[in-house]
């Protein structure tokens, strides 16, 4: 036998083939994560401005001509609404001009992203510069000392995201990449949501009682991560279900390629460019970071909208993992005892 056919036998056109798919990922990969957190900075970051009246109008002005266009400024009636607004994640910073000094005060929230508060107040305090004035930094929502640069969230919801595809994976191709019936999908639906319990409690362990790296709810913070998990597993088995084990691929190209650089971790959304931060929202891995980060610094507010983009997700999983088992015949069945890449489904 010729080393050609040896090749051959070796390498099948379906391995090949995922061996392609998988370089495509690894450059994805490197592609998503440079291309979004190579150079943050921020874009129309929403920011309140208190001030008298004879002066609101054109600082908002100013603020908003500034080179790049970082701030997106609005009056706010005064420093008790700023802090609220702040505190209901409407708003990022504020600053609250003083009529009788010539000292200021930048309002910021570290606990939403360490990053954008050092940047708000760089960017006040060079404002100022240019009116004689300076400025005093006043964290309303300040991240745990334990929590360097508010990163802890994001790390905690990627690890339920890892723990949700990584289940759904080892379910589906410990006997063939699809469910062969109705059956077998609600119990590996079932297995899903009870790992994502015990997952969820877990992550809330380690990030609270343990390393004390997070404060917030513990039990808001393991429902949450059940959430994620369960949406990421069941989003999961349903890519396999339709395509097989190209779907363990497209789980990783959703929830880590385009998930984790949008997700708002290393820098948060108004810093990161138009594309990232605009699908960040819209998966899990920007949703569940989101509520991660109220629940610890915010009071648990604005988080109905991220946890409906999560329950969206895990809904949509399940009904199409579901709804691809009773559309398989019969015969089908037997793809569910194949060996691990013996198929091509």
């Amino acid at each position: 036998m010729t080393f050609a056919d040896e090749v051959k036998n070796a390498v099948t056109p379906r391995a090949a083939l995922l061996v392609i798919g998988v370089l495509g990922l690894q450059l994805l990969f490197i592609a998503s994560y440079v291309g979004a957190l190579h150079k943050p900075k921020p874009t129309d970051v929403p920011f309140g401005v208190v001030a008298p009246q004879q002066m609101s109008a054109q600082l908002i002005t100013e603020l908003k001509n500034l080179p790049g266009g970082p701030l997106d400024p609005r009056a706010v009636a005064d420093a008790a609404t700023a802090r609220e607004q702040i505190l209901n994640r409407e708003i990022d910073g504020a600053l609250i001009v003083s009529p009788r000094s010539t000292t200021d005060t930048v309002l910021v929230a570290s606990g939403g992203g360490a990053a954008l508060a050092d940047t708000l107040t760089k960017i006040i305090t060079k404002v100022d510069l240019t009116q004689q004035r300076t400025v005093r930094s006043v964290d309303v929502a300040p991240a745990s000392d334990q929590d360097f640069d508010g990163l802890s969230s994001f790390y905690l919801v990627v690890g339920w995201c890892v723990g949700g595809y990584l289940c759904a994976s080892i379910l589906a191709i410990s006997a063939g990449s699809k469910p062969a019936n109705r059956q077998r999908a609600v119990i590996r639906t079932g297995v899903m949501a009870l790992y994502s319990i015990v997952g969820g409690i877990g992550g809330a362990i380690i990030i609270g009682p343990i390393l004390d790296a997070l404060p917030g709810s513990f039990w808001g913070l393991s429902g949450l991560g059940a959430l994620t998990v369960f949406a990421v597993g069941m989003l999961t088995l349903a890519l396999q279900a339709l395509t097989g084990i190209v779907g363990i691929g497209l789980a990783v190209l959703i929830v880590v390629i385009a998930g984790n650089p949008s997700a708002g971790g290393a820098f948060p959304l108004p810093m990161l460019p138009d594309f990232w931060r605009a699908i960040g929202p819209a998966l899990p891995p920007g949703a569940g970071t989101w509520v991660a980060r109220s629940i610890a610094y915010f009071k648990g507010n604005a988080v109905t909208g991220p946890l409906l983009v999560l329950s969206a997700w895990a809904v949509a999983g399940t009904l199409v993992t579901l709804l691809m088992a009773m559309r398989r015949k019969p015969d089908d069945a037997a793809d569910d005892t194949a060996p691990f890449g013996s198929k091509v489904d």
